[in-house]
């Protein structure tokens, strides 16, 4: 170790010129780093989500949760999962992997899985689709959409921030999933009257079917298009009425007709009303309807760049916003990484200050102390660009480990600068002659103390 130590010593260029680019690295990899609060510990998980209206968890628990559970069970690095079925209708299944699988794979072979299991689900679900996404447990923040006049109720403002805004903030850099809370997507609702369908001969399955017959998207075709007959001069597209979007269009769907042409309509058995798919849940701020977006970062993102992603977007897009909507942030986890990080960097300061004070008075020579004191910034800025290498970030805890290194290092810079002192005044050994020596008696004893720390 010392012979090692001896071509630093004789080779000052040589010394300066690492110790620049050790620098230049770590300066380079300081901007690069993830911020966040805690490194991500968690193990990665994926959730598969779908519904069936009308069911309840009874029945989601025989005719979704267990085909789609028997596929997924034992999917590769799977540690364990868990379900949730509800009396709304929904089903949720999580499923937790090991720590350090690629998320992004998990993903695939999860929904290979549920691929196979689709064909045994009820002809219900398969038209609601079954879900399969990578669920980030990192929510950065919420983004509140309100009307502080009360103008706009949770339904307008639930599908205006689905419609308008989703999208726009799931494509900010570093978010991972954008999740509505309380959301309210637009419906047309139906309500039979069990007294109307019984006197006209009617079930609940007869307008169910009408209304999916009857609310489709068709291909009409073209008139006049090859091979036609001769003197076709034009050929025309046609369109017609696709799917329903209205209350009229819909009460107006004809469930059953007579055999002297009288029809029954759909407005004849129920009442129909446009409005939301589910009202299971809702969103208040201050009281006040509002729609919540919960954003998540993905693993290893900045949050701190996440936030003035958001905050960049929502000021872009709430330049169209109507009167009377208005859009806040309750809900901000950024404050306290910021903070936190702030102390910590205030505490690396005052730790550095106090360090160079503390050598100062021991030593009671200002050149002596330039040397340790130089080791401070070096081995600190040269420590982010192993902490890039290794896939660490910037958190309170990785932060904290630098507070404590800094002991270690003044430390082991104070061992070798004493020990020389002592070769010159005892030996009369000029600087480089006792610095080299003085390493080959501390070298062994200062790298294996800084291992153990």
């Amino acid at each position: 170790m010392g012979g090692f130590s001896r071509l630093f010593i004789y080779r000052p260029v040589l010394a300066l010129v690492i110790s620049i680019v050790i620098v230049l690295v770590g300066t380079i990899a300081i901007p690069l780093l993830p911020i966040e609060s805690m490194p991500e510990i968690t193990p990665p998980t994926v959730a598969v989500d779908t519904s069936y209206p009308g069911a309840n968890a009874a029945v989601l628990e025989e005719t979704v949760a267990s085909p789609i559970e028997q596929e997924v069970n034992g999917v590769e690095d799977m540690l364990y999962m868990s379900s949730k079925s509800t009396a709304a209708g929904s089903y949720e299944l999580t499923v937790t992997f090991e720590v350090g699988t690629d998320v992004d794979m998990a993903t695939v072979l999860t929904q290979n899985r549920v691929k196979i299991a689709e064909p045994k689900l009820p002809e219900e679900v398969k038209r609601q689709g079954v879900k399969v996404e990578k669920r980030s447990t990192q929510m950065v923040l919420m983004v509140a959409l309100n009307s502080p006049d009360e103008r706009y109720d949770d339904v307008y403002l639930s599908n205006y921030a689905t419609t308008r805004i989703k999208d726009v903030l799931g494509r900010v850099e570093g978010v991972g999933k954008v999740s509505i809370f309380g959301a309210k997507d637009f419906g047309m609702r139906v309500w039979l009257d069990p007294g109307r369908l019984k006197a006209r001969n009617l079930t609940a399955d007869e307008v169910v079917g009408a209304l999916r017959e009857q609310n489709v998207q068709v291909a009409a075709g073209k008139i006049g298009e090859p091979p036609s007959a001769i003197g076709t001069n034009f050929e025309y597209t046609l369109t017609t009425l696709g799917r329903l979007s209205d209350v009229d269009q819909f009460a107006n769907i004809i469930v059953k007709s007579g055999s002297e042409g009288e029809l029954v309509r759909v407005r004849d058995v129920a009442r129909v009303e446009l409005g939301a798919q589910s009202y299971t849940w809702y969103a208040q701020l201050d009281g006040k309807p509002a729609s919540l977006l919960g954003i998540y970062q993905i693993p290893g993102a900045n949050a701190l760049a996440v936030k003035e992603g958001v905050q960049a977007a929502m000021e872009d897009l709430s330049g169209a916003f109507p009167e009377g909507l208005e859009w806040g942030i309750p809900y901000d986890t950024t404050e306290y990484i910021q903070a936190s990080i702030a102390e910590v960097v205030e505490s690396l300061i005052i730790a550095i200050f106090l360090v160079i004070f503390t050598v100062f008075i021991f030593l009671q020579d200002f050149r002596t102390t330039l040397i340790p004191a130089i080791t401070i910034p070096v081995s600190l800025i040269g420590t982010f660009a192993a902490m890039l290498a290794l896939g660490f970030s910037i958190n309170n805890l990785s932060l904290f480990g630098l507070v404590l290194a800094i002991g270690i290092v003044v430390d082991d810079a104070i061992v070798v600068v004493e020990n020389t002192m002592r070769l010159i005044d005892t030996e009369g050994l000029s600087a480089k002659e006792a610095t080299a020596k003085a390493m080959d008696e501390v070298a062994g004893p200062v790298v294996a103390t800084t291992l153990v720390l």
